[in-house]
């Protein structure tokens, strides 16, 4: 794509990760940046995600290379923001259910044939390795601990992000509605919001988490869609030593900056009820349940007493793998849409910055463009 000046006007729609690093990468690049958001920074699917740092288990090579990348950029940033609360690296710890479908010895396999860091640790081991974890919830087959893990609070990360956004002359304009994108022929023109604020642009990013796939379908883009409604548990301040993340059967937990704890696991998002106008609930039983598995898997097993939770849909694409990059349909027209935003947040941002702003596609995102899905 030509853009056709020195200082490209980019707009960016949507606020959570994603949409937040590629405004900032832009910024950088000296684009003029407008970044518009529905309602505030991280009200979607950023502001209710575990946010677990990693490249854990199988997938494709392409995508964990990717995602390693994503952790790099993290180290770095933790390195600018030494002791920041709101960025860990204390390991993951995960674990299989206790019957013929473990498969912990096989992946264990398969992240020491690529060079993943991992020890492979028996229940008694693992206080030695890190803390806080009730080894009696640990099945026989074990736990795997990868130590080059981690977890961000991405709302305390995207505020960072935006201040340095908004220090370079970025433009954020929140709590203005519904955006959509204009085109014209075949490319795009800017970007009308319900608020009534309209913006000029070369290129427009899209970023608007599970709300991708629906709107680009209007220009005739197909991105098909596995996403579920995710539910987030955040509980009080509570006294625990936990610092890793946890990946269990029963439940995933990690730390907050403050003291909490967030938990979420598949079987609750299971159990979250749908209303046949599209509107969903959370069963006060699958909190509570909730909070009794994470309880389980943590030394002690602590009280845990709800503090809030968040509810709504976790963009997923079909097959598991993000989409990034320019639609083949409307030229300037970008997306970003994975459930990988917390691991690939700093990375994807950066590298489609650099290709809406040189018009150079990288070989980083080839097998992630949105033309796959033909």
């Amino acid at each position: 794509m030509e853009i056709g000046s020195s200082q490209p006007k980019v707009v960016v729609i949507g606020a959570g990760i994603f949409g937040s690093s590629a405004a900032l990468h832009l910024a950088r690049l000296g684009a003029r940046v407008t970044l518009v958001t529905e309602a505030g920074s991280a009200s979607g699917a950023s502001g209710r995600s575990l946010s677990w740092l990693n490249s854990a288990r199988l997938r494709s090579t392409e995508y964990h290379e990717l995602r390693m990348l994503g952790l790099e950029r993290y180290r770095t940033l933790l390195k600018q923001h030494p002791g920041a609360p709101w960025l860990r690296f204390d390991g993951g710890l995960t674990w299989d259910a206790d019957s013929e479908t473990n498969g912990i010895a096989s992946v264990f396999a398969h992240e020491q044939s690529i060079g993943y860091p991992a020890r492979l640790l028996s229940a008694d081991q693992i206080a030695s390795a890190t803390p806080g974890v009730r080894a009696q919830a640990v099945p026989p087959q074990g736990a795997i601990f990868n130590p080059d893990e981690g977890w961000v609070d991405l709302p305390s990360l995207i505020d960072v992000l935006l201040i340095e956004f908004q220090g370079l002359g970025g433009q954020l304009v929140q709590n203005a509605g519904k955006a959509s994108v204009a085109v014209s022929g075949s490319r795009v023109k800017g970007v009308n919001t319900a608020q009534g604020h309209s913006f000029d642009a070369d290129a427009v990013l899209l970023a608007t988490g599970p709300a991708v796939p629906k709107i680009v379908a209007e220009v005739g883009a197909c991105i098909p869609d596995a996403t579920p409604i995710g539910l987030l548990v955040r509980t009080k301040p509570v006294e625990v030593s936990l610092r890793a993340v946890l990946n269990t059967p029963r439940a995933a937990v990690r730390p907050t900056p403050d003291g909490a704890l967030v938990v979420d696991s598949g079987w609750s998002e299971r159990e979250v009820v749908i209303h046949p106008d599209g509107s969903y609930e959370a069963k006060d039983s699958t909190i509570q349940g909730l909070l009794r598995e994470a309880s389980a898997v943590l030394e002690g097993n602590p009280k845990l007493v709800l503090d809030s939770y968040g509810l709504g849909p976790k963009p997923i694409p079909e097959g598991g793998e993000p989409v990034f990059g320019q639609l083949d349909e409307v030229a300037g027209y970008h997306v970003a849409f994975s459930h990988s935003g917390a691991t690939l947040g700093l990375i994807a941002g950066e590298l489609l910055a650099a290709e809406i702003v040189t018009s150079e596609q990288s070989p980083l995102l080839a097998k992630f463009r949105p033309n796959r899905f033909g």
